[in-house]
């Protein structure tokens, strides 16, 4: 595939793969393939983050790594690249892309195909190990800060106790019915409650709520994902965590849903309008800054 700077036709999405060639292989994100046997296909085995690229600078790119490579082992995974691997696909991505704004990289770790094993069984001791896989895809982004409406989901809630909703998985189901349960109530987005019944997270985006000043996110008791830009609000000390209930949210000054690419008020709740938070953009750039 030819970088999209020869064609004049702007940007496009690549992707790269480990295998099957020795370096890897490059191509359009819609023709390069995964093994039918890989547990990432066949049982959501696997781990992503989702990079904002600016100006061709990744943002936060070692603390999606430090995220990336703690829950590999705390899901028993062997560890994912580093950035002494990344940062060069990276580089190559851009030059074969012809991206000169804002993009997303998404980075994928499989536990790869399963040995000699088939099902939910992982090979035992002397048996033939599954080969992880690493494949990437930097794609154009334009970022959206457009108010949305949301609904609490009635079908899904996040599980504070399972260890695979502490990490960032390929295990979006629940997400994508929530977020269809949503659509067929007129809304942009659902919250999800925790077992408690407290307020957790959207579908893809960290909460947080501006009350009396300051900016409060659920605890990750509440079953939400450290989510990086969470994370970053909290280091800084411009977030703090909290519980928060329905209640809390309609009496707010605002709130947000916010992740890796980008961030976006919510205007309204169920059928409560909710003031848009003063100062949203700034403190999106204050968590960027030092980055």
């Amino acid at each position: 595939m030819s970088g999209g700077g020869d064609t004049g036709l702007g940007p496009t999405a690549i992707a790269w793969i480990d295998a099957p060639l020795p370096d890897g292989s490059w191509g359009d994100p819609d023709q390069l393939c995964l093994p039918l046997s890989d547990r990432g296909l066949l049982l959501a085995d696997g781990l992503f983050e989702t990079v904002l690229i600016q100006a061709g600078r990744p943002r936060l790119l070692a603390e999606h790594l430090a995220r990336w490579q703690a829950s590999a082992a705390s899901l028993g995974m062997e560890a994912p690249p580093g950035a002494d691997r990344v940062l060069p696909l990276l580089a190559e991505a851009l030059a074969r892309s012809g991206l000169r704004g804002d993009g997303a990289l998404r980075l994928n770790w499989s536990r790869g195909s399963g040995g000699s094993r088939r099902g939910l069984a992982l090979p035992g001791p002397g048996e033939p190990q599954g080969r992880p896989r690493f494949w990437l895809q930097l794609s154009p982004w334009r970022r959206d800060s457009t108010p949305v409406a949301v609904i609490l989901s009635r079908l899904e809630r996040r599980n504070s106790g399972s260890l695979v909703s502490r990490c960032k998985t390929f295990a979006y189901g629940g997400a994508i019915q929530a977020l269809r349960e949503a659509r067929a109530n007129g809304a942009d987005d659902a919250l999800l409650l925790g077992e408690g019944g407290d307020l957790c997270c959207g579908t893809s985006a960290n909460l947080l709520v501006r009350r009396q000043g300051e900016w409060i996110t659920p605890p990750l008791a509440s079953g939400c994902l450290p989510g990086v830009m969470r994370g970053r609000g909290l280091a800084l000390g411009l977030v703090r965590e909290g519980r928060l209930g329905l209640a809390d949210l309609l009496a707010s000054e605002g709130a947000l849903l916010i992740n890796s690419l980008g961030h976006r008020a919510i205007r309204r709740c169920q059928a409560s309008d909710l003031p848009l938070p003063l100062g949203a953009e700034g403190f999106w750039e204050r968590l960027l800054a030092s980055s």
